[in-house]
């Protein structure tokens, strides 16, 4: 299991697909966005996540049910989930207690699985404390989440201006107080 970090436009998903790219199994790109028709600046950038992609990888649009998905997958397949940022967004409006048994489920599914698996995320918080509410609700939640994916990731690598940095290879694991 390896996870991918960074801020937005930093190359993470880039570097995911090149990941993918050098996988023996078969590669299911998993998109967690909803696809908005009346936000053309979201159909561009969707669309340019499409043309990157090999042609012999599948697709799977998968907004919420990601626990499932994995609970189903072989240790034949290659699944590149992006991203864990967007998934979360997708929550947004769920209580904390809903989130927590979301959470954990999708945490055991990822631990369970036998496939192969990518996964993307955005590194929020690095800048003010956001202003609403469900702002700061996104950056705890995705935080959190990185944090325990990060821990059972085999490889995690933070990207940013197109650098990839092998994370557990350079740094240590912060003890966890959640």
């Amino acid at each position: 299991m390896i996870l991918v970090l960074g801020p937005a436009s930093s190359g993470k998903s880039e570097w995911a697909e090149q990941l993918a790219h050098h996988s023996p199994n078969a590669v299911t790109y998993i998109a967690t966005a909803i696809a908005h028709p009346d936000d053309p600046e979201w159909q561009a950038k969707i669309q340019k996540h499409i043309a990157r992609r090999p042609c012999n990888w599948s697709t799977q649009e998968i907004p919420k049910a990601l626990a499932d998905y994995l609970d189903q997958a072989s240790h034949e397949q290659c699944l590149l989930i992006d991203s864990l940022g967007t998934w979360v967004a997708n929550f947004l409006t769920t209580s904390a207690t809903e989130w927590e048994a979301i959470l954990n489920q999708f945490l055991k599914s990822l631990q369970q699985t036998p496939a192969e698996v990518i996964l993307v995320s955005e590194e929020t918080g690095w800048g003010i404390i956001p202003a609403y509410e469900a702002g700061r609700v996104f950056r705890d939640r995705l935080g959190h989440l990185n944090r325990q994916v990060g821990g059972i990731a085999t490889e995690v690598y933070l990207v940013t201006a197109g650098y990839a940095l092998p994370l557990a290879q350079l740094a240590y694991p912060s003890p966890s107080t959640d």
